[in-house]
């Protein structure tokens, strides 16, 4: 394995490793346990800080909107658990999807050591129950704030802060329809870096290819919290690839304690197997990073297009003016059938043109 250049006025960031998490998007949540039981091993071998699992939407998401997992969260929680000695095990919650008492109480006593609470950007509150309650659990916890992209460096400020105030050991903001340039991250993770008393970190999607570059960016604004997924394993374009972050990393001189090769192994052997095609940028998840509108909106977008004969970028970018957020997704029918109307009414005035 190379050997990092060290530089002592660099301080190592904290890696997540979202694989088991944020990837089980792209395998339709139907990781094995025998998959989970061998990437967890993969992380612990390669030093991975904090490990990920569960439904790619957090605790309690498993259903039929959302993607049944083949699993259920304290089946996969357990697996993993077993393999992990030095690596933290984490879990995810979106309260409304996962309660405390159905998702994150039995989560706890399967063993998790730290938890990230997320919401949408503009919804800290709803977190406040959660994050208390797990902090006097003694559980270490993140806020996310998801869809960022979508208010000011001040407004997010002002949202990081009450999740501060709840007890959370850091914030992270997430990328989530990838729509992020590396200005926008270095502007807002500067201002949250500067505001918090505590840790910033950054969840990146790759739409726009900027996946590596804006977690990069985000690092040297001052995020202590990189998320991350082998392989760029995730919805849509996928998320930020970790064995490349972490060479990148290695180049730059940060002294980052983790087994580079066995990333690369964990990517190359087990990840690359379990994937059910190659995490490209495709024409939908550009148009998606293009627009700002969620990247779970594109399947949706995909099969509602499909039965009203419209093109699914026009939903996307229509989706994007309207600055539509994950949980509406029923406006997604509204706006293919606007589209197909607009598109009969050109086809009758183009007619009537004709005759003219």
């Amino acid at each position: 394995m190379p050997n990092a250049r060290s530089d002592k006025k660099k301080l190592s960031p904290i890696i997540v490793d979202s694989t088991l998490r944020d990837g089980s998007h792209a395998v339709s949540h139907q990781f094995t346990a025998e998959d989970i039981s061998n990437y967890s091993k993969g992380a612990e071998d390669a030093k991975i800080p904090i490990l990920m699992v569960g439904h790619g939407n957090g605790l309690g998401a498993s259903s039929l909107q959302l993607g049944i997992s083949l699993l259920s969260d304290n089946e996969m929680l357990r697996v993993a658990r077993k393999q992990l000695k030095n690596t933290k095990l984490g879990a995810f919650l979106i309260p409304g999807f996962g309660t405390i008492k159905e998702n994150v109480e039995p989560a706890i006593s399967v063993g998790v050591d730290v938890m990230m609470v997320a919401c949408h950007c503009t919804e800290a509150t709803v977190t406040r129950q959660h994050i208390e309650y797990i902090c006097g659990r003694g559980i270490t916890v993140y806020g996310v704030l998801m869809m960022s992209h979508m208010i000011s460096a001040k407004e997010l400020l002002a949202q990081a802060l009450l999740m501060q105030e709840y007890g959370a050991s850091g914030v992270l903001l997430m990328d989530s329809a990838g729509a992020y340039l590396p200005g926008d991250v270095s502007e807002k993770v500067k201002t949250l870096a500067s505001g918090l008393k505590i840790d910033v970190g950054f969840h990146a999607h790759n739409n726009l290819s900027l996946a590596v570059w804006n977690t990069v960016t985000a690092l040297l604004a001052g995020a202590k919290i990189l998320d991350t997924c082998s392989r760029g394993l995730g919805a849509g374009a996928g998320n930020c690839q970790l064995e490349v972050l972490v060479a990148v990393l290695f180049k730059m001189g940060y002294p980052i304690d983790l087994d580079l090769y066995k990333l690369m192994d964990n990517s190359e052997d087990i990840i690359a197997k379990i994937m059910k095609k190659p995490q490209i940028i495709s024409s939908i998840s550009l148009t998606s990073g293009l627009a700002g509108v969620f990247s779970g909106f594109a399947p949706h977008a995909k099969r509602v297009a499909e039965r009203f004969g419209v093109d699914p970028r026009d939903i996307l970018i229509e989706l994007g003016k309207r600055k539509v957020v994950a949980g509406q997704e029923d406006i997604i029918i509204e706006v293919a059938m606007l589209l197909k109307q607009k598109r009969v009414l050109k086809k009758q005035i183009d007619l009537i043109e004709a005759l003219i």
